[in-house]
């Protein structure tokens, strides 16, 4: 063989072995990292810019896609322990001429942390009207999406802005007396028994406990490696005090039952989204919603656990693109 032609393929060869090191060795000895980079590369893929809005002191993170247009923008609120890029899977399905906003909640990711009245459904009702107000996102009604305690959020936010609002999709909402209690929460009933503060199922310490936490939280079984279970722990485990601080303000007595508290007072068209197997907030509760607003669209997935978002996310952007596009027609015949 040439030399020339054997330098040129060892040089290649070289050029591709070092990313392929690279990947190796961030997969084996820094899985965090490499989850980090995912989410760096999959929000530019899609287009979505991470931006920052400072109110007075307090800082939230942001990312967002797109201009206001003929269809309303979307606000997606994340549920508890989550952050902004748990709704790239759904985005990567949404139009991309679409304005989107996916915000950090209160204290989570790169939002400020402040005190525990932050923390509280209407703290971070709060907060999160001042993050619409301080980029003017009212200035036209939007639609708000939400799932768990972000739907507890979104809901409770829709009955106290209601002039905000022109749509709202709830997926898998806590904050309701639902009539059956799911797995999660005859969990921690049991562990109120037990007195025990401690060991709080959505709040994982170990790759162990983040893969039981998967499961609780998914009914389509994922085959995770260990390597990136314990990149997913080794992320959250600086953050667990935190997510205590959180979990006690939100299942407190003011917090844990606001959506439903509220719910009477929600005038905008309301869609829900469930998972028929979801073992966090049971699906009964879709009910609950559907009897105090006879108006409301409710949809039921069938094989599909809470994490709706993460499970069924092209369904999921499917469903709110018809919801909003079928308001929007009938708002213009209304006005013809």
């Amino acid at each position: 063989m040439d030399i020339d032609v054997l330098n040129m393929f060892l040089i290649a060869g070289g050029t591709l072995a070092l990313p392929i090191l690279a990947f190796m060795a961030s997969f084996l000895l820094w899985p965090s990292v490499l989850i980090k980079v995912y989410y760096w590369y999959w929000r530019r893929t899609l287009g979505m810019q991470v931006r920052y809005a400072d109110c007075g002191g307090y800082r939230f993170c942001y990312s967002s896609r797109g201009k206001p247009g003929t269809r309303p923008s979307i606000l997606m609120l994340h549920g508890f322990s989550a952050h902004k890029d748990m709704w790239l899977s759904v985005v990567k399905f949404l139009p991309k001429h679409l304005h989107l906003l996916c915000v950090d909640m209160p204290g989570h990711e790169g939002t400020t942390r402040t005190c525990a009245e932050d923390y509280s459904i209407q703290g971070q009702v709060r907060r999160i009207h001042q993050f619409v107000e301080n980029i003017r996102l009212n200035k036209r009604p939007f639609h708000l999406v939400g799932t768990s305690m972000g739907g507890n959020v979104a809901g409770v936010y829709a009955a106290c802005y209601p002039g905000d609002i022109c749509g709202l999709t709830l997926i898998c909402p806590a904050g309701l007396r639902s009539p059956n209690a799911s797995p999660f929460v005859l969990q921690l009933q049991a562990l109120e028994r037990a007195g025990s503060t401690v060991a709080i199922p959505l709040i994982p310490g170990t790759p162990q406990e983040m893969e039981d936490m998967l499961r609780l939280c998914s009914y389509v079984r994922f085959k995770i490696p260990q390597q990136i279970l314990q990149g997913l722990v080794d992320v959250r485990i600086p953050h667990n005090d935190f997510y205590r601080e959180v979990f006690m303000q939100i299942i407190g007595e003011d917090s844990r039952h606001s959506l439903h508290d509220h719910m009477h007072l929600i005038t905008a068209p309301l869609q829900v989204i469930w998972g028929k197997q979801d073992q966090v907030v049971d699906v009964s509760g879709a009910s609950v919603l559907a009897e105090a607003l006879p108006g409301c669209q409710v949809e039921v997935l069938e094989n599909c656990g809470h994490s709706v978002v993460m499970e069924r996310p092209r369904k999921t952007a499917k469903l709110i693109m018809d919801f909003i596009i079928a308001q929007q027609s009938t708002s213009s015949k209304k006005h013809s």
